[in-house]
């Protein structure tokens, strides 16, 4: 097995059975949302649909990006991706590198077989955007059908990978011109460690419209990158671990800044997620929930995991008197000293 594709089965195999997840929260908690008593509404009257990158979701809920290029890698993603077909949810693949590397791995990608109707998000890391360039970028976004194209920002949990990338330079400028030459959107995407508001006007400024904000609260990359280094790395890792801005604060800024915003990075509830979209997210997105369920319980884990999410999300917005997911912006919320803090 080639190293990017241990790699990959490694990082799976961590984040089911490890204590991978960053320890300072995602500051979610820290919103509070104020119950009304008397709503006026029936459950039946809740909507959750929206539309975003040109198709249906029954709810504003994706299955985030994990894996790609392995065989275990494909039996997950297919599966999931049957959940997000049977649920109305939306999905991502994770890295397309080793599929840039090794066109054979393409099929452990393709979920159109199974979830013709959902959208469908591409990935790739931004140092092999840059090192690839626009032409082969889009062929990969094509190979999978693909509605809109993740561009992955994982400096800290490179720089933690004993086999990781160094040099950042030009990135900016690669999603620059992919932004304006894709026929499909580009969003900018972190892996655990957030966006702050000055990246935020930089990606808005080289044509971004959309960014999945991937705060610090959920996996830790560099702790995961710790468990599978050696020494050194290993001290980095373990240092680094609780590097980055909360999903919370990350989702305020995204929204701020004026962009479509994804909010991603410890959400674990559908209380989470209704907590995400008040604070301005368009869509929340999980990955380790679904990928431990899957683990522990197969597609009907998954399954399960979906449906608990869906429901909850509907109670909340019942609960905060909310007919509509873009209503939960105008909901009453208390915030607490430490999200204000990030965000004042």
């Amino acid at each position: 097995m080639s190293g990017i594709l241990e790699r990959k089965t490694s990082h799976l195999d961590l984040c089911v059975a490890e204590d991978v997840e960053h320890r300072g929260g995602t500051l979610l908690d820290e919103v509070q949302l104020l119950h009304d008593a008397l709503p006026e509404l029936a459950l039946e009257e809740v909507e959750l649909a929206t539309t975003l990158f040109g198709r249906r979701l029954a709810a504003p809920l994706f299955v985030s990006g994990m894996t790609g290029g392995t065989p275990a890698a494909a039996a997950v993603n297919r599966a999931l991706a049957a959940v997000a077909q049977k649920c109305g949810l939306g999905m991502g693949v994770g890295s397309q590198r080793a599929m840039l590397e090794r066109p054979e791995t393409a099929a452990t990608y393709r979920l159109r077989a199974v979830a013709p109707d959902i959208v469908v998000l591409a990935n790739l890391g931004a140092v092999q955007a840059r090192d690839g360039g626009a032409v082969r970028v889009r062929e990969l976004v094509d190979a999978i059908e693909a509605d809109a194209l993740c561009i992955h920002l994982n400096v800290a949990q490179e720089l933690v990978q004993a086999e990781g990338d160094r040099d950042f330079r030009g990135c900016l400028d690669a999603i620059a011109t992919l932004a304006a030459t894709l026929p499909v959107p580009v969003v900018a995407k972190e892996t655990g460690c957030g966006l702050s508001p000055g990246v935020l006007e930089r990606l808005r400024a080289a044509g971004v419209a959309w960014v999945d904000v991937s705060g610090a609260g959920g996996t830790s990359w560099t702790g995961v990158e710790a468990l599978r280094g050696p020494a050194r790395q290993r001290g980095l890792g373990e240092e680094l671990r609780e590097w980055g801005i909360p999903t919370a604060a990350s989702i305020v800024y995204a929204h701020r800044a004026g962009l479509g915003t994804i909010a991603s990075g410890g959400i674990r509830s559908g209380l989470d997620a209704a907590r995400a979209l008040a604070l301005g997210a368009d869509a929340v997105a999980l990955a380790l929930p679904f990928l431990r369920a899957y683990a522990a319980g197969g597609i009907d884990g998954a399954l399960e995991t979906a449906e608990r999410l869906v429901t909850a999300l509907r109670a909340v917005l019942l609960l905060t008197g909310s007919r509509r997911v873009t209503e939960l912006r105008r909901a009453r919320r208390i915030l607490g000293p430490r999200l204000r803090a990030w965000i004042d």
